[in-house]
């Protein structure tokens, strides 16, 4: 009787797995997801949601350019990374010369308010030089320090108060209050 019990749950068993072997997600996922854009097979295809993205438009610059670049902890010097990344912004304001850019600089915790904000500013400042050394006139920017007060994120980790201390590239049509 035990075989037979043993011999029935081993064919049940392999009537399960044939059933779910047979089941597919296919009608589900395009339930769940619209459809990708017809692409041409170029490394130039767009990213599905970003084809229509205008060249020289504000997308365009934060998609192509880039607009933040990072610190390390209590330093205004840039590092290869934010360099690549300020020479692709250089790049394209050279090409866009249009646009006006408002540089704001921020600064994480790790001191007294005044001395985050002067740190800021330093980082803005040093944004700036950069850019105006690549070509992008001065006169189209301005930089402005806002210490630690617009974080990003409050948060005690270290990997997570690096997002805090950061330069961030705004383009605008015409100058705001730059006190603001």
């Amino acid at each position: 009787m035990s075989s037979t019990i043993g011999y029935t749950r081993s064919v049940v068993a392999a009537a399960m797995l044939l059933v779910l072997a047979a089941c597919t997600t296919t009608n589900i996922a395009s339930m769940e997801e619209p459809a990708a854009a017809p692409m041409t097979g170029q490394t130039n295809d767009p990213a599905p949601g970003f084809e229509n993205i205008t060249a020289g438009s504000e997308e365009d610059f934060i998609l192509n350019a880039g607009r933040r670049i990072y610190f390390t902890q209590d330093s205004a010097t840039l590092d290869s990374v934010a360099m690549a990344t300020l020479d692709n912004q250089a790049t394209w304001l050279n090409k866009n010369p249009n646009w006006l850019v408002k540089l704001q600089g921020f600064a994480d915790d790790s001191g007294s308010a005044s001395k985050m904000v002067a740190l800021s500013q330093k980082r803005a400042d040093v944004v700036m030089a950069y850019l105006a050394s690549k070509g992008v006139d001065a006169r189209r920017m301005w930089a402005k320090g806002y210490g630690k007060d617009r974080e990003v994120r409050d948060c005690a980790e270290r990997s997570c108060k690096v997002q805090n201390r950061r330069v961030v590239s705004n383009l605008r049509t015409q100058r705001d209050d730059e006190g603001a």
